[in-house]
């Protein structure tokens, strides 16, 4: 299956159901304006249509996964202005967040303010070694407004998200994997062939069981154990009687390889 989607600053490629969502606006740094996020819901909502199984974002060029949001855009604007490009932005985190398929974030360079918040809406976080992490907003008169205070503190604990949010300092790669705000630190050249590598070998496994585990693992925060095994449970049972389940199952007990998973 293959698939493509070229806005001004987005662009989408999908191909044998790896989907790549590059946020395109290099001479910008990436950042995000209005444009951009409304180019990313439009992507957005083609991808949870299409077949990809497993979806990788990254930025365009070699400087910048996203620099964060779109400074020259946000100078002007009003109270009531602020709050919609907030809730704007909001709705792209989310929507990434909550797509059926693991999501995972190619950290290429600088992921400051809103693009440290793109890296943390994603369910698995790569960096390059020049990969470059910071919420300076505090020190641009703001506050981080794209649900990146929540996600960090999630990420790396309560306090720890107040003194990076409260300083405002950057950090670089190797720091962010020690603190658990990225899960691997790749070299620079190698960044989306591991990427890719990654993806390729959870596409390769069983679709519905594999949104079962993101959707237990998302659905779990904030419940209790028995709450969460009850949909643990559920999502386990929805798995039996598919074509899937019941192909991997036979051949596994003759011995054989199964046939390559389709989804149903």
């Amino acid at each position: 299956m293959s698939g493509a989607l070229s806005m001004e600053f987005v662009k989408y490629t999908e191909q044998n159901h790896i989907g790549c969502l590059t946020v395109d606006r290099p001479k910008a740094l990436n950042a995000l304006n209005s444009q951009v996020l409304d180019e990313l819901l439009k992507a957005i909502d083609d991808i949870a249509a299409g077949a990809a199984r497993v979806l990788i974002v990254t930025g365009g060029g070699e400087k910048a996964f996203v620099a964060g949001a779109d400074i020259g855009e946000m100078r002007e604007m009003t109270p009531s202005q602020a709050e919609a490009f907030c809730r704007r932005g909001n709705a792209v985190m989310r929507g990434i967040e909550t797509l059926a398929v693991p999501v995972i974030a190619a950290v290429n360079g600088y992921a400051l303010g809103g693009g440290c918040e793109l890296a943390l809406c994603c369910d698995i976080r790569l960096a390059s070694e020049s990969a470059v992490f910071g919420f300076p907003e505090v020190t641009l008169g703001v506050l981080p407004g794209y649900g990146g205070l929540q996600r960090l503190a999630r990420a790396v604990g309560l306090s720890r998200a107040g003194i990076l949010a409260f300083t405002g300092e950057r950090f670089k790669a190797d720091r962010a994997l020690e603190m658990g705000l990225v899960d691997r630190v790749c070299e620079q050249g190698a960044l989306m062939e591991q990427a890719y590598q990654l993806a390729g070998k959870i596409a390769q496994n069983a679709p519905i069981a594999v949104r079962g585990i993101k959707k237990v693992l998302k659905d779990s925060i904030g419940l209790t154990l028995s709450e969460a095994d009850c949909a643990e449970a559920e999502a386990f049972a929805g798995c039996f009687g598919t074509e899937d389940q019941l192909n991997a199952m036979g051949a596994f007990l003759k011995l054989n390889e199964p046939r390559p998973f389709t989804g149903r």
